[in-house]
């Protein structure tokens, strides 16, 4: 069966294992809304950066349904003429059924993420996934350990991954593999002190695959650095952009600008560019960091 997503939309396998070849990272950015979606395409695009841009399932529900996203994402790669590789990623997909959905809807890489089941119901999940993912030329995200902290509602206590499970995992033709390796999602607490760096080699020495660090935003650049040398080809970053663009829309308040009826401050496109533009800011600064800038053939 033929690919169904967009011209436009490329799977993140090609990507991926590019970046594991030539040690650097693909930044993967979780999206919530048109705003969003649109600065990271064109700063991915003045910056000659392949991106991947992802949504989690609460934000599908979020930004009204499969076909809203998909029809969104496509529409601004055609009108914004965006000729970077861009993949349309389902990130922690809870079930297969879902992983499929996306697929049908016109995604072109997703994430099924079975690290909260037995090991054996992962992998029986997987290769079913798999299979239906091939046949639409779809790229897999698998992972194994589960990642510390709360992504929608699912809850990790941040076990790390084994590296026997990781070298089977790999054989099932997934494209890239996520691990713990004592990586937290949302903001990292203070006694957090290091990602877990000897099982991260072990894990990369067994499963030979493009590995994704989830819980990407906060980590020190020394640390996101000598992860990428040591196997992780994917970065996966949302936190760090809510609190930036946090940031700079509490700036425009704070300020009063919203209240300056004279220059229509009010105006949701005014009230919204302060954080659009942290948006951008930010992938520029953490794709510097990732070594991804100016990758785009």
């Amino acid at each position: 069966m033929s690919k169904i997503y967009s011209n436009k939309l490329v799977n993140a396998t090609k990507m991926v294992k590019d970046a594991h070849t030539n040690k650097y990272a693909i930044g993967h950015f979780n999206i919530n809304n048109l705003e969003w979606t649109k600065s990271l395409l064109e700063a991915a695009q003045e910056s000659k950066t392949p991106i991947i841009i992802a949504t989690s399932e609460g934000a599908i529900k979020y930004m009204g349904g499969l076909k809203t996203i998909v029809g969104m994402v496509n529409g601004l790669l055609e009108e914004l003429n965006i000729t970077v590789p861009v993949a349309l990623h389902l990130d922690h997909g809870q079930s297969v059924e879902m992983a499929k959905k996306c697929i049908e809807a016109g995604y072109s890489s997703v994430m099924f993420d079975g690290s909260h089941l037995p090991y054996e119901e992962n992998v029986a999940k997987v290769k079913e996934l798999m299979e239906f993912a091939n046949d639409h030329e779809v790229s897999v995200e698998a992972e194994i350990g589960s990642i510390g902290g709360e992504e929608d509602g699912v809850v990790g206590e941040g076990e790390l991954g084994d590296p026997l499970q990781a070298e089977e995992m790999s054989k099932y033709g997934i494209s890239m593999l996520a691990a713990g390796i004592g990586n937290i999602h949302g903001k990292y607490p203070d006694w957090w002190k290091s990602l877990s760096f000897e099982t991260l080699e072990k894990l990369q020495n067994a499963c030979k695959l493009p590995m994704v660090l989830h819980g990407g935003s906060g980590i020190p650049q020394d640390q996101v650095e000598k992860a990428i040398k040591l196997g992780i080809s994917k970065i996966n970053v949302n936190t760090e952009l809510q609190l930036s663009f946090r940031d700079a829309t509490r700036k425009y308040i704070e300020e009063k600008k919203d209240l300056d009826d004279h220059t229509k401050g009010f105006d949701p496109r005014k009230l919204m560019a302060p954080g659009s533009k942290a948006i951008k800011d930010t992938f520029l600064e953490l794709t510097k960091w990732f070594g991804c800038q100016g990758k785009a053939k």
